[in-house]
Order: C-alpha cells, then structure tokens, then sequence
C-alpha cells in the first residue's frame, strides 16, 4: 500500500520573504474576500435547544387538604375504586369528620407534652401549661420561649420536654419554621424541617400532617394501628414491616391517610367487639394515632 510522502516544514528566511515580495508568485496573487469579524459580547448565550433556566425555583404544587367534603368524597371513590378489600371495609363505617385546626404550634406543642404519657395525666399538664401561658390564644413561640425550664416544670412538664419546647420556639422565632410555612410547604419538605425538631420523630410529623393538617397522602408506615390494619385486612400471617406496609398502600395514593384512617377503624372495632366493648380500642394507643384522634383536630 502506497503512502503519502511525509509533509516537510519550510522555514522562511527574511530573504526568501524579500523575493516573494519582489516576484510574487502566481498562487499570492489570488484575492481573499475580506471578513468582518464580528465582535463577542460578554452575554452568555443559551446553547441551541436547550432551555434556560429559571432564576426562580419551581413552584411545588400543594396537595389538597381533606378538609372539605368534596376532597373526602373523591378520596372514598379513589379507595374504592382501587382496592376491593377495603371498598368492602369503607361501607361499614362511615366517612372520616375533620374539624378545622387553627394553629399549628399549637398543636405541636401538645404533641410534646402528651408523649408517653396517659390522656389524663397528659391533660392535666397540658392545663397548666396553657395556663402558664395565658389561654389557649397566647401559646405563641414568644410567649413559650420566655418560659423557664424551671417554669414548665412546675406545669408538670419534664426536663427533657421543656428542651423539646424550647428548640421547637427557637426555629419558630428564627424563621426557621412557622404557621404559614407548615400550612404551605411540600409533604416531604415538611417532614423533613419538624423532624429536625428535637423530640419530633417520624410518627409524630405522620400524625400532626393526617390530624392536624388533613393532608391526604401520608401513610404511617411505622404505626401499629395501620400495621396491624393491614394484617387483618389481607390475611397476612406475620404483622407487616414498614417497606411492605409502602408496597401493600401503594395503590391507595393520593389518598393513604384516607385508608390509614380505615385501617384505624378496623382495629377499633375487632378490639371492641373482642371484648364485649370493655376494652379500651387500639387506636387509643399512643403509636396508634389514639391521642390525635381524641386531642387534637382529627
């Protein structure tokens, strides 16, 4: 196979440029058109079909409270229309009753001092604490963060409680959380910022957003209610983990709290029922949203 003769570098002299110069050679005759260069302005340009971004984030869309009527309704037909099992579970109980929530530092805040603790040990506390306070309006960060720990105890609350009490009013007065913002925000923004709250796990930001804030997809998958809801409902023989319980309610979305809340009711009558009626129910238990449903806004 032939190659190419490899390509030589000439080195011009200043006396072979004198020559060309005196006897331009026929290929330096030949005329250029002239170009204008076009000058490079220091706006960055976007590349061709791409799109140029935003200096706004995406607006996140809000999901629908279960406040009204309407938004129930459609939640009953979804759970029905998507899972037989529990469409025969919803027409022997009737639809979840929600009642407004005015505050949600409010609720928070009974949600500390209630933990582990019984409703009448629990209620009793939270009196006091209220008292401390004023009324029920005037426990407000401001107002709970002037509380002394010395203060929150003489209410009964305990020393770790009233450390809760004060990092969760230290992120309300700086901004870090508020009423708008909880009202407002993401699912899972949400429940990322309270569980940065000291005392306020998982089960507790599950609870507050079903209860208080009626939001219609959140499935506490740590809740023994819910798992042992489940259990009964399907036949399972052992008591459902957590990633079975996301498996299992993955055909309930968007409405999870609303088949949460059956599942609650489930218990709630297989418990009565067992007994003859004298039994306190399961969902009175504290990991088994008891203390929401009777206390706060559900």
């Amino acid at each position: 196979m032939n190659h190419p003769p490899p390509q030589t570098t000439t080195i011009t002299t200043r006396t072979t440029v004198k020559k060309l110069r005196e006897n331009p050679t026929p290929s330096s005759k030949i005329p250029f058109q002239s170009r204008k260069i076009r000058k490079l302005t220091t706006t960055a340009t976007a590349v061709d079909n791409e799109p140029t971004k935003s200096p706004h984030p995406p607006l996140i869309k809000i999901p629908k409270s279960l406040s009204t009527k309407p938004e129930i309704d459609a939640a009953i037909n979804h759970l029905r229309a998507s899972d037989p099992l529990l469409a025969a579970l919803i027409s022997t109980h009737p639809p979840p009753k929600l009642s407004p929530c005015n505050s949600p530092f409010l609720s928070l805040t009974k949600s500390i001092i209630f933990q582990q603790l019984a409703t009448k040990a629990a209620n009793s506390i939270y009196t006091r604490f209220v008292s401390l306070c004023g009324t029920h309006s005037d426990v407000v960060p401001n107002t709970v963060l002037s509380l002394t720990p010395q203060k929150l105890r003489e209410t009964g609350v305990s020393a770790r409680k009233a450390s809760y009490l004060h990092d969760l009013t230290d992120k309300f007065s700086t901004g870090f959380l508020s009423d708008t913002l909880i009202l407002t925000v993401d699912d899972e923004t949400l429940f990322r910022m309270l569980t940065s709250v000291k005392g306020i796990g998982p089960w507790s930001v599950h609870m507050f957003m079903i209860f208080s804030l009626h939001r219609p997809d959140v499935l506490p998958v740590g809740d023994l209610g819910v798992r042992k809801g489940l259990q009964c409902l399907y036949g399972l023989k052992d008591l459902p983990k957590p990633m079975q319980v996301e498996q299992i309610c993955e055909k309930w979305r968007p409405y999870r709290s609303v088949g949460s809340w059956f599942m609650w009711r489930l218990m709630e009558a297989k418990t009565t029922k067992g007994n003859n009626g004298n039994a306190q129910s399961v969902v009175e238990d504290d990991q088994s949203g008891g203390f929401w449903k009777k206390n706060l806004c559900f």
